[in-house]
């Protein structure tokens, strides 16, 4: 919120609030918060840098409509509830003021001094002290288990905590990319590839989180088939176009991992419908291409974009990239005239994995369909590979051209399998390891360095995004690519750090040349994908290794 005066930076958290630290600066006072459970009370203690002539308003209300009454005793809050009572004190003495804002129950303290606040049983500031010590002495001791790891997993496993939240009209825990996309969204939004990432990333340190994120993002599907770009409240979704299809695959590997086969046999169904949604409504002369469909616009959020090239963009979830500028859009079709090596990669990749799940639940004949796909679009993938310039490339499907604007997308053939272990290592020496295109000091950027789009460094066009890296990453995994592999690694997490050590902030994306995520407003700093730049740090050392072999 950048016209607000208050700046909150996030601290170490436990993903179950065991303890949570913040630190807030407002006018020119600064303030460290921590929170810890003990039991089922809950403990915060609030310490300001120096004397501060702020008050502290410690208030409570009901939310989202759920029964119960709150009020104010001998200055405590107190509130009845269906299955329980909780009390609410302070250690400090609560001091009068008569022009307080709040209209609910709330005990006003001065913040001269540290002030502690608990649930249930009294508790002194020591005591307050002590059990937040405690709390986070664990989350410290947890984090250093990870070696020269600690600070990456402690950077990304406190961005999904913090981004971790109760959607309670709809029952449950989900970790929406930020909580300024939330907010924007009328109270969350789950993005289709962002949630899948966000899953994969969460099986290393919490099962139940992986489980619950994957589920969500795959139960959303529409009734047409496919898991849509984005959900959002009020039964608000895309229903004209879906995103990258990358959820077999992060769900294959979170199996993997904890091999639970009840996980798989809950959202294959859906795996299974929206895989084979992308041929009936995507393939256009035998390649599969970027859509938007012409549906009725929804009555909540209208959204010119539908049957649009840009709701196309959407769908490839590379929103404005350089690569779609010329591309023509058929209305009739609801589709780009355009093969795109990225989609066809992620589709192919898709039916590797969602067939490798068949044959883990006996599905044999879905099995051997989802096989037969994977031949006949790993085919037309591997025609898009060009010689000439050592790299598969888009074409044009109204007249045949090739594009020469080269992306990150145009190395994903090799998560499909589809490249040559030749045509990877050629890739790499001319591509990868150029400086005119990808290679420097910053990888990977969205657009090749010497693309005239570069320059422009907004959003897709030039700037760095994790997920791009982390799907080459995914690529890299099948070929003998030592040198290209060891420095995409090395180079992405000391990117993410970068900004993770100068102020706590992880970035939607980064600056190409100068690794800064603070240099444009579209560059959310608490976005969660982003820890993907040192996610492929955890899966190479063998953290993502089966937790039962």
């Amino acid at each position: 919120f950048p016209k607000r005066t208050e700046k909150v930076t996030s601290g170490m958290r436990a993903e179950d609030g065991a303890y949570k630290s913040l630190e807030l600066n407002y006018q020119d006072e600064v303030f460290d918060v921590q929170s810890a459970t003990d039991g089922s009370d809950d403990v915060i203690l609030v310490s300001p840098k120096k004397p501060s002539k702020s008050q502290l308003a410690i208030e409570a209300g009901l939310l989202w409509g759920r029964d119960g009454l709150i009020g104010k005793k001998n200055n405590t809050i107190t509130g009845q509830f269906p299955a329980r009572s909780i009390s609410v004190g302070t250690t400090a003495q609560p001091v009068e003021d008569a022009y307080i804002t709040s209209t609910d129950p709330v005990i006003i303290v001065s913040l001269t001094n540290e002030v502690g606040i608990y649930t249930g049983k009294s508790r002194t500031l020591n005591e307050i002290k002590s059990i937040i010590a405690k709390k986070r002495t664990l989350q410290e001791d947890r984090v250093s288990r990870y070696g020269d790891l600690s600070e990456p997993f402690k950077a990304m496993q406190t961005i999904l905590a913090w981004n971790t939240i109760y959607d309670a009209p709809n029952h449950r825990v989900i970790a929406p990319v930020s909580r300024n996309w939330s907010n924007g969204w009328g109270g969350f939004v789950l993005f289709d590839w962002d949630t899948y990432c966000a899953s994969y990333m969460q099986s290393l340190f919490d099962k139940n989180l992986a489980y619950a994120n994957a589920i969500e993002i795959t139960k959303a599907i529409t009734p047409t088939g496919f898991i849509p770009n984005f959900q959002a409240p009020f039964g608000y979704s895309s229903w004209d176009r879906s995103q990258p299809p990358i959820g077999s695959t992060i769900i294959l590997e979170i199996y993997n991992r904890y091999r639970e086969k009840w996980f798989l046999e809950e959202v294959y169904n859906e795996l299974l419908t929206w895989n084979r949604w992308w041929p009936k409504h995507r393939d256009v002369k035998g390649y599969l291409a970027w859509g938007s469909d012409d549906v009725p616009l929804n009555k909540y959020r209208p959204d010119n974009s539908i049957n649009t090239m840009q709701g196309a963009k959407y769908e490839s979830g590379l929103d404005n990239s350089p690569m779609y500028d010329d591309v023509p859009f058929n209305k009739q079709a609801g589709t780009m005239d355009y093969a795109d090596v990225g989609l066809m990669s992620e589709y192919v990749m898709d039916c590797n994995s969602l067939a490798a799940i068949a044959d883990i639940l006996g599905k044999k004949t879905d099995a051997k369909e989802l096989k037969e796909r994977s031949g006949k679009y790993g085919e037309k993938l591997g025609s898009l590979w060009d010689d000439s310039t050592g790299i598969f490339l888009n074409k044009r499907l109204d007249n045949g051209a090739k594009s020469f604007r080269l992306s990150p997308t145009n190395f994903y053939p090799m998560m499909a399998k589809v490249a040559t272990q030749k045509q990877a290592e050629t890739m790499m020496a001319k591509h990868y390891f150029n400086p005119a295109e990808f290679y420097g000091e910053f990888v990977m950027p969205s657009i090749a360095r010497n693309d005239p789009a570069f320059k422009d460094n907004d959003y897709w066009r030039g700037r760095i995004w994790a997920p791009m890296n982390f799907l080459v990453y995914l690529g890299m995994q099948h070929y003998d690519l030592p040198l290209a592999r060891k420095d995409l690694i090395e180079k992405s997490k000391a990117l993410l750090m970068k900004s993770w050590k100068e102020d706590g902030s992880i970035y939607e994306n980064y600056n190409g040349t100068t690794g800064q995520g603070d240099d444009v407003n579209s560059a959310d700093g608490f976005y969660h994908w982003g820890a993907l730049l040192a996610f492929m740090s955890f899966i190479e050392k063998g953290y993502l290794e089966p937790k039962h072999k």
